[in-house]
């Protein structure tokens, strides 16, 4: 069995799951945070030791004040931070001050200083997820103070500063170690800053069973969503069994674009891997792969069809490039647009019609500038609301779309969306889209429908550079043509269970 997706619920969805679960809730759900709280706490801490908990004025403090009790009863020097009005508190947050106070402890109006042998745990329990301003005066400057400690850091629910509809941070932001999210994930956790600030991530679904009470409106990717699909090739099948991919790109300059997709479509197993090039003098024979077969740009248009068609790694934004968008949108195949496709897409209002009417699967893969220019917006305007934007780009061009970037975001024309939690940082180099497109482009080739070729591409993508990164234990300098073949042991490695191999050429993980 592959991993499951998890379900994710933005702040009004989690608000509708509170108050479906409240009613005759035992233990009351803020007890229940503040068990789990004190039980992630307990494991972070080997023997008794000085524990700093700073409370907000909500019920996120009083998830704190449960868990410093609980914490406190297991022999912990707990202190809390708490500067509000106790008489202004919510009624649950208020029971729990009180059971606080009668338990022996109290509270400080400021952080105290740090004791002579260090803080061995501080938490943040100021705001949680209802935070949709920035942090100002006294709470700006115990986050600033918090975020200095030198020991573990854990947030309640999400660090105090972070929007936990968009993994923005509004301004100054708590930044975990780790991160407890109650009952379910919330999209900030997974993308933007959110993987910055929140370190490792656990959920505590406090006995509820979230999709019983209110399906998700989102999950994460994780090759569950594809399973049916990761089966070993029948032993009776031939290369025309799997598909021709044809990257059409490789404008003068920009030969190399072309060809990285092409070579990530060849390594991941695509029958036969055609690159047509705007450039036809640049060259005729890949001598790293010469698996590929070269065609000039219109006569890969204009020839038979392939099993599904790849527009834009190189193509530039010639009136020649513009011809071939054009034709490709009307051929009747799946279309993967990426790159300058994506901008000569965004240059006109009347190409963008005509792409909304095909009448077959169309993918396309903007970075964050390129999706920008698709919503004829800014860049920093995408950024705030990435979910947002990616499921506007999709229900307007009626496509699929990935919204790449830190926790890349897959949305698909009926507005059901996804967030991607693999890959890292050392993939921030030129050259990756290219590779995606490619990976992306051998699974439509082979028959995957078009939300499960991205689910997967997107996912496996990552996963080749984790595995490279664990493997080359680097942060920064990955390099896009590396990712093929890792992409191609990653994608192995989930269809052959380790009973089925031969040798053991692999022994990383299925999924990060």
């Amino acid at each position: 069995m592959h991993a499951a997706p998890l379900p994710i619920y933005p702040v009004s969805a989690i608000r509708d799951l509170e108050a479906l679960a409240i009613p005759g809730a035992m233990p009351p759900l803020m007890e229940r945070a503040g068990e789990a709280a004190a039980t992630l706490a307990l494991s972070l801490l080997k023997t008794p030791a000085a524990v700093l908990i700073a409370c907000g004025p909500g019920n996120n403090g009083g998830d704190g004040f449960v868990m410093a009790r609980l914490l406190r009863d297991a022999g912990h020097a707990v202190h809390i931070a708490f500067a509000a009005d106790p008489e202004r508190l919510p009624a649950d947050a208020a029971s729990a001050h009180a059971a606080w106070l009668a338990a022996g402890g109290e509270t400080l109006p400021e952080l105290p200083p740090t004791p002579p042998g260090g803080w061995a745990l501080v938490v943040d329990a100021l705001f949680g997820i209802g935070l949709q301003r920035p942090l100002e005066g006294r709470y700006a400057e115990w986050i600033d103070s918090l975020n200095t400690q030198p020991c573990p850091r854990l947030a309640l629910d999400i660090p105090s500063g972070l929007d936990a509809d968009t993994g923005r941070c509004l301004g100054p932001c708590f930044a975990a170690t780790h991160t407890l999210s109650f009952i379910a994930l919330k999209p900030g956790l997974l993308t933007l800053d959110g993987p910055d600030q929140c370190g490792l991530v656990q959920v505590a679904a406090l006995g509820l069973d979230p999709q019983a009470l209110l399906p998700a409106p989102g999950h994460s990717i994780a090759p569950g969503l594809f399973e049916t699909r990761l089966r070993p090739r029948r032993r009776n099948s031939h290369k025309g069994s799997h598909g021709d991919v044809a990257v059409i790109g490789g404008a003068p300059g920009m030969v190399g674009a072309a060809l990285l997709a092409g070579r990530a479509a060849a390594s991941l197993g695509a029958g036969r891997v055609l690159v047509g090039l705007l450039d036809p003098s640049a060259l005729s024979v890949d001598p790293l792969r010469p698996e590929l077969m070269f065609r000039t740009a219109t006569a890969l248009l204009e020839g038979p069809l392939p099993n599904a068609l790849v527009v834009g790694p190189g193509l530039g934004q010639s009136d020649n490039a513009g011809r071939c968008v054009d034709q490709a949108i009307g051929l009747p195949v799946p279309l993967l647009l990426d790159a300058d496709a994506l901008n000569l897409l965004a240059l006109s209002a009347a190409r963008q019609e005509t792409l909304a009417r095909r009448q077959h699967p169309t993918l396309l893969t903007p970075h964050p500038a390129e999706a920008a220019r698709l919503l004829a917006c800014g860049t920093t305007e995408v950024q705030a609301d990435r979910l947002a934007a990616a499921r506007r780009i999709a229900r307007r061009l009626q496509a699929w779309v990935v919204l790449k970037g830190c926790g890349s975001i897959v949305a698909a024309p009926d507005g059901a969306w996804w967030i991607n939690s693999s890959g890292n940082p050392a993939m921030a180099t030129a050259g990756m889209g290219d590779v995606l497109s490619g990976l992306v482009g051998t699974l439509l080739a082979g028959g995957w429908n078009a939300g499960e070729a991205l689910l997967a591409g997107v996912h496996l993508h990552g996963c080749a550079g984790d595995h490279l990164s664990a493997t080359l234990n680097i942060d920064s300098g990955l390099l896009a043509d590396e990712m093929s073949t890792a992409a191609r042991h990653c994608f192995n490695a989930w269809i052959r269970p380790p009973t089925m191999r031969d040798t053991a050429t692999w022994d990383g993980p299925a999924h990060p």
